[in-house]
């Protein structure tokens, strides 16, 4: 198998679309309509940590609500505008230039676009192994198995 050379740059919006629109099971998948995510850190073979440039329409969420038991994350508001949604309720407007982050075990949390307006943002992610994932308002836990995919359950660890 012939080795492809990576990039030295590339534009960010010109990288091809994630295939998979979700990695979320069914009934939650279809919730992600209207986000897009191109995975700009496997341009590159980026491996300690994920960068997604992600696009969401009017009226998208870029997850359910959620937080990550050994994963930080960070994220930084390119174009548009967005609302930040945290696990207690409350809610704050991110516009183009803003930044948030999430530390390991931190504040349950989602974006939504509320606008009328594209809005995109760049995520970055590490990529610990065995981490999980809960979320806190829906019948769903994750887990990262020993080869870096995600496994999803119900809480009460029945598969869907």
């Amino acid at each position: 198998m012939e080795n492809k050379k990576k990039p030295i740059a590339v534009k960010s919006k010109e990288v091809a679309v994630r295939a998979k629109p979700s990695i979320y099971p069914a009934p939650f998948a279809v919730l992600m309509a209207g986000r897009e995510k191109r995975q700009l850190g496997e341009v590159f073979g980026l491996k300690n940590f994920g960068v997604n440039l992600t696009h969401l329409k009017p009226n998208s969420k870029s997850a359910l609500m959620h937080k990550h038991k050994t994963q930080d994350e960070f994220v930084y508001v390119v174009e548009g505008e967005l609302t930040l949604v945290l696990g207690d309720g409350s809610e704050a407007v991110l516009t183009a230039g803003m930044c948030t982050g999430f530390p390991a075990g931190g504040e349950a949390h989602q974006l939504l676009n509320k606008s009328n307006r594209d809005a995109w943002y760049l995520e970055v992610g590490d990529r610990t192994p065995a981490d999980e994932v809960t979320y806190p308002n829906d019948d769903l836990q994750g887990k990262m198995d020993a080869n870096g995919q995600w496994v999803f359950t119900r809480k009460d660890g029945t598969p869907y």
